[in-house]
């Protein structure tokens, strides 16, 4: 086990505009990764780039001493500074052995992410993988790693409650409008076309929903939002006489004071009498008080959001330690489970070399004695045999996988 190692680059040692110098795109990856195995003799590696983490999960014999990283640094050929990267080696995190599998294992469980219980992670970890194992960078050894890895963070969903509950803005007010059973047909009015709107109407496209009208004051970006979402755009300055209606209004926009008041509301309805919804994410509120207190309107509004998140969040990390125990119940499953595979590959052979040596027997050694064998007295040599050839193959397996399981001085590398 010791010989897994992992060199990490993330949020908590990094600054997140930072950890950017150190990703590598797709299409020099191979490259990259071929020249390090090569040049540092290491057997199987992946690497994982996230938007708060950068690692590279490796096996080998290696020493994760300042000169092996600082030479790991320079093979990988990160286009930075001399005097940048020398800051960077001050800023990784290594893991050996045990201590690599255990972070490895929380870090697909997303307790090492910047947002606790965000599955994105695992998705993440799953794809990095894959491209490296399609590119023969990882063999047996990192897939058993791999496999443990979705299994852990599989169980640690399913048996607590640390993603359950969301504790982003943008997921909470989508929640919000599903609970009012809005129709897929419902006119959506979009104000603002910040990151903010732009996550919370892709979580309504991609329910079906499809009837939107964008205005933000610059033009170009209500264009843009507008066009994913097959939409009209308009200049926030035209709000006042657009006159289609609305059934919810998702407003946003860096606005100091509301935008929306009592007299500019009266205009958008156009007439319409009936209860609206209003999803008002800014901060502060785009929605003067008078709205909600003249007309009646549903009003989701980002504080008391924010009151729910707060608490989803602790309710997440007090989660921390049930994941935790099924982490380490994950170890100590996994370690005998490595400790037979790696035997069964070393004895990948013995099955052949045993078929090798009775070929070589009846065939050669002892071929005129067999000649001479009536038939009856080939058919039982031929059993005795193939029945010798099988507990030849299976005694010392079995032995073998009883000695690594069970002997804890045995070395297991």
């Amino acid at each position: 086990m010791k010989n897994l190692k992992v060199i990490a680059f993330t949020h908590k040692h990094v600054e997140l505009k930072d950890l950017g110098n150190l990703v590598i795109c797709n299409e020099e990856l191979e490259e990259r990764l071929v020249s390090l195995k090569n040049t540092l003799d290491i057997p199987e590696i992946f690497y994982i780039a996230t938007c708060n983490r950068v690692e590279f999960v490796f096996y080998g014999a290696h020493e994760l001493s300042d000169n092996f990283i600082a030479e790991f640094m320079h093979k990988m050929n990160f286009c930075v500074p001399a005097e940048r990267l020398q800051c960077y080696l001050g800023q990784v995190t290594r893991y050996e052995g045990l201590a690599a599998l255990n972070h490895l294992l929380r870090m697909s469980c997303s307790l090492e992410s910047l947002v606790v219980g965000e599955k994105e992670i695992l998705a993440q970890v799953r794809r990095a993988y894959e491209r490296c194992r399609e590119a023969n960078f990882t063999g047996d050894y990192m897939r058993m790693i791999m496999d443990r890895l979705v299994k852990t963070a599989k169980e640690v969903y399913t048996h607590t409650d640390i993603s359950r509950n969301p504790i982003s803005v943008v997921s909470l007010a989508y929640r919000k409008l599903k609970e009012t059973k809005l129709p897929h047909n419902a006119r959506i009015m979009v104000i603002g076309a910040g990151e903010t709107n732009q996550n919370l109407v892709q979580y309504l496209k991609k329910h079906q929903h499809s009837n939107f009208v964008v205005f933000n004051r610059t033009i170009a970006n209500a264009q843009k939002m507008a066009k994913e979402l097959n939409a009209e755009a308009y200049p926030l300055s035209e709000l006042g006489k657009y006159k289609k209606g609305f059934d919810i209004m998702i407003v946003c926009t860096g606005s100091p004071e509301a935008i929306i008041d009592a007299n500019l509301y009266r205009m958008l309805l156009n007439g319409e009498t009936d209860r609206k919804i209003i999803v008002d994410l800014a901060i502060p509120n785009d929605v003067a008080p008078e709205v909600i207190q003249q007309f009646p309107v549903h009003y989701i509004e980002v504080s008391s959001l924010q009151a729910i998140a707060e608490k989803n969040k602790q309710e997440r990390y007090n989660e921390l330690d049930s994941a935790g125990v099924i982490i380490q119940q994950n170890i100590q499953e996994f370690l005998p489970l490595l400790k037979q595979r790696r035997v069964e590959v070393a004895m990948r052979q013995v099955p052949e070399k045993i078929k090798e040596i009775k070929s070589f027997a009846l065939n050669e050694v002892f071929a005129q004695d067999v000649q001479a064998l009536d038939p009856q007295a080939r058919e039982v040599l031929e059993k005795v045999m193939n029945y010798m050839e099988k507990k030849c193959i299976k005694v010392p397996m079995v032995m073998a996988k009883e000695i690594m399981v069970n002997n804890a001085h045995i070395d297991n590398n």
